[in-house]
């Protein structure tokens, strides 16, 4: 892992925040994601809520896409067009990482493909895949 820019931090929207998640670094050149349990992501007893597993991957996402435009971020907005999420297992009450992948990042559209696990990152919880419309600031 290595450090990270601190204008990413300062882009985690309050929603992240508020869900209690963080970034922790640069996991393969994109920013990992963590959120700890806490009641407010409980689906039934005893695992993650979906949207909560969701809403961690779309961070993930965004972040990622910030973090590939570089330089580019602040003379652009990023507007999601679709997300399609594939549940893989229950998650655990216990700490989740996600981390995203720019896939393609053209001048309008970019496809970023995320990924959320517990323990061990070979058996992932869930992962997305979102598109993005790319629009020069006004």
């Amino acid at each position: 892992m290595t450090d990270l820019p601190t204008s990413l931090t300062e882009r985690l929207p309050p929603y992240a925040r508020a869900m209690g998640m963080r970034i922790n670094g640069l996991l393969d050149g994109a920013p990992l994601l963590v959120m700890d349990y806490s009641q407010r992501a409980m689906g039934r007893p005893g695992y993650l809520h979906g949207g909560a597993i969701a809403g961690l991957l779309e961070m993930a996402a965004i972040m990622a896409l910030h973090a590939d435009l570089g330089d580019e971020d602040t003379r652009v907005r990023i507007k999601p067009v679709n997300i399609s999420v594939e549940y893989l297992r229950g998650g655990a009450t216990v700490e989740t990482f996600a981390r995203g992948q720019v896939v393609r990042a053209g001048r309008r559209i970019a496809n970023v493909r995320a990924e959320a696990w517990q323990a061990d990152r070979d058996k992932p919880l869930a992962s997305c895949w979102m598109n993005f419309l790319i629009k020069p600031k006004a």
